[in-house]
């Protein structure tokens, strides 16, 4: 249950004064529904109003407060012309303007002979000081609440910064001051404020430096947020030890006849990967591991051995992947090293139907059929196993951990082995995946080639298309990469077909082929085959070859639009070739101009193959919440702390939580009850019920 001090803080907007149903919908999608949504969302910037000049003082350009005299008030006799108000003091004269006014509403609040307070961006027009459309007009005793330094908030459509504020404000009157979940040593040492006071700070700044990341108020509220998130990986990696895992213990025979079969020796990673992986599953505590392997790596091969371990000790395995692409090409590596051994091997997804699927339901069912490679298919609530002991995850970063967790739902204590090819940098790898043991493949397998990358300008692809055909003639195949972005998808469908006519005419239609998203699946894979089999000789694509596609003999690939493409898409796509004995060719063409991310991007491609190095550029170039695309990520968003400022902070935190944890399992201890405080204010309630009590 979450704590009654914090009641206030999740009631709805709609309960704080000036939020009706107007704004409320506005308001809910710039900050979220709640009241500590509002409180979250910290000004990005901030308006000096302190400068208090008399009229003759007034700089145009810059943004003043003055006490004037009001004067007459100019009703213009046509309306597209300016209401204006004459106002003075003993300095000069300074005209207030408003375009479509509401000359009730002014000369109520802007009666003739009296004194008021005026804000706002001062002009000269000639000899004439103006101030249009003021921020703030005030009687002279109210002036106080305008002489500050005002902060400037983020916006949507809907919302004022003159609304919003107010809507802060009283959100910050909800506010408690709330037991303090801090290490009191940290806190002393740091000098950060307490939780209430950091937040009223965060949002009355009193001078420019109070804004930046890191200003102490801002420092304090980002490591609450990663430490609840910390503290919230390591209840749920801790419940998931809890729940007691079944050794799975097989007598390595199969292990040792598909090794052996295999046309190369396992690398040095792979060989460590497999030993980790084997350990973790002949405990009694469930694996729960990540294996991180860069495109090509040979991820796949460690998860086939783990997945005759449990075929071994008389159980059977599941691999999911994302797309179809990417489960048959699973399926396809791994089942004539299986058939070899005896071992049953099948492939579910959507597109298995009727008798067909009847059929590998009953084998998976009756155990006949070992190990199964599928995708979302698999999570299906009529699909059962005889005895299910490992479930591997590929490409995680496409599913949320919940579905994660519901495969391993389909057998008793099921061991976890998650893979991804998008290299994760350390930063999000704490934040993320701090609940698992982490397996990095770091080397390539012998045979990759390395790649030739080069970077082009959009200018020169008509020679680039004359230069293919010597390349085509010594059998080489291309791939052919044209963006597909939602936003302008017909517009760029349009561009990969009006490509795959233009490459046809030039190169015959029997030699070019196309596929896309919105292709059914049946002839996506028909086009898919015939370019392997070397039936065409250059596949034109949108990115739905990103992953999952394995033909040795395509050594060159070109990117067109590469500008609009992220880093570890990139660097997918170039995964795709070098995988065969031919010398490789990446060429990545750019419309010009090039912005500065963009040509950062393209410079980082054309210097290194290593998926680290480069997620780590990536998540400088573009920060972590869309490093891996989507908030179905399973990247926590954060709101109040940025992962490339806070590194160090993170680091604290993550640290922190491992000592709370080993100190008051439970969260018992006033600082534990604290804690829980915290959990809930951050949302990270799930982590709670795995807490023995309370």
């Amino acid at each position: 249950m979450r704590p009654e001090v914090l009641f206030p803080l999740f009631k709805t907007q709609n309960t704080l004064k000036g939020v009706g149903p107007k704004l409320e919908p506005h308001l809910a999608r710039l900050t979220g529904e709640h009241v500590v949504d509002v409180l979250w969302h910290l000004p990005s910037g901030a308006i000096d109003r302190t400068f208090q000049p008399k009229i003759d003082e007034a700089i145009s350009g810059q943004v003043a407060t003055i006490t004037v005299r009001i004067g007459q008030h100019v009703v213009p006799s046509n309306r597209r012309r300016p209401y204006r108000i004459i106002c003075h003091d003993d300095t000069g004269t300074l005209v207030l303007t408003f375009f479509h006014a509401h000359g009730d509403y002014l000369s109520r609040t802007l009666p003739e002979g009296e004194l008021r307070v005026v804000s706002g961006l001062i002009e000269h027009y000639g000899e004439e000081i103006q101030m249009s459309h003021p921020d703030h007009m005030v009687k002279v005793e109210d002036v106080d609440e305008i002489l500050r330094l005002e902060p400037l908030y983020p916006l949507t459509h809907g919302v004022s910064q003159k609304i919003l504020g107010k809507v802060i404000q009283a959100s910050l009157k909800e506010t408690k001051d709330l037991p303090e979940w801090l290490d009191a040593s940290l806190q002393e040492k740091k000098g950060w404020p307490k939780w209430q006071e950091a937040l009223f700070a965060g949002h009355n700044p009193t001078d420019m430096q109070d804004l930046q990341a890191s200003a102490p108020a801002r420092v304090r509220l980002a490591y609450d947020e990663l430490l609840a998130n910390q503290l919230a990986l390591g209840l749920v990696r801790r419940g998931m030890r809890r729940a007691k895992g079944l050794p799975t213990i097989g007598d390595g025979l199969l292990r040792k006849k598909v090794t052996k079969a295999l046309p190369f020796t396992l690398t040095k990673s792979q060989q460590t990967s497999l030993a980790e992986v084997i350990a973790d599953m002949e405990s009694d505590v469930r694996m729960l591991r990540l294996l991180q392997g860069d495109v090509g790596s040979g991820k796949t091969i460690v998860a086939l051995l783990a997945a005759l371990a449990a075929v071994e000790a008389g159980g059977q395995a599941v691999m999911m992947a994302p797309t179809v692409i990417l489960a048959r090409q699973h399926l396809k590596t791994i089942e004539p090293l299986c058939q070899a051994v005896g071992v049953n091997t099948t492939v579910l997804t959507g597109r298995e139907k009727g008798k067909t699927r009847a059929a590998i339901l009953e084998g998976l069912k009756s155990g006949g059929i070992h190990i199964a490679v599928g995708t979302h298919a698999l999570f299906q609530s009529e699909v059962e196993f005889q005895d299910l002991k490992l479930a591997v995850v590929d490409e995680q970063h496409k599913f949320g951990v919940h579905q994660r967790l519901e495969l391993a739902q389909k057998g008793r204590a099921v061991d976890v082995l998650v893979m991804t090819a998008t290299p994760i940098p350390r930063t999000l790898m704490l934040t993320a995946y701090g609940d698992m043991d982490v397996s990095r493949l770091l080397d390539k397998p012998a045979g990759r080639q390395p790649i030739d990358t080069r970077v082009l300008p959009s200018s020169k692809l008509a020679s680039v298309a004359g230069r293919l055909q010597s390349k085509l003639d010594t059998g080489a195949r291309v791939y052919w990469v044209c963006p597909l972005i939602e936003e302008s998808e017909k517009l760029d469908l349009a561009a990969a077909e009006d490509r795959h006519r233009q490459l046809q005419s030039m190169f015959g239609a029997d030699n070019v082929g196309l596929v896309h998203g919105r292709m059914k699946g049946k002839d996506k894979d028909a086009v898919m085959e015939d370019f392997k089999r070397g039936h065409l000789s250059i596949l034109v694509a949108t990115t739905v070859i990103e992953v999952g596609v394995d033909v040795p003999e395509a050594t060159i690939m070109i990117v067109e639009h590469s500008e609009r493409f992220g880093l570890a898409q990139l660097h997918q796509l170039r995964g795709r070739i070098g995988r065969g004995s031919g010398a490789s060719t990446c060429l990545l063409v750019y419309k010009t101009p090039l912005g500065k991310v963009a040509e950062q991007r393209l410079k980082i491609m054309r210097e290194t193959e290593d998926g680290f190095v480069i997620a780590e550029e990536d998540l400088k170039l573009r920060g972590a919440g869309e490093l891996l695309g989507t908030r179905q990520s399973g990247i926590p968003e954060f709101r109040l702390a940025d992962l490339e400022i806070h590194q160090d902070l993170l680091a604290t935190a993550t640290d922190d939580a491992k000592m709370i944890l080993n100190q008051d399992p439970e969260l018992q201890t006033k600082r534990g009850q604290a804690l829980r405080t915290l959990l809930y204010l951050f949302e990270r309630d799930a982590a709670i019920k795995f807490l023995r009590s309370g």
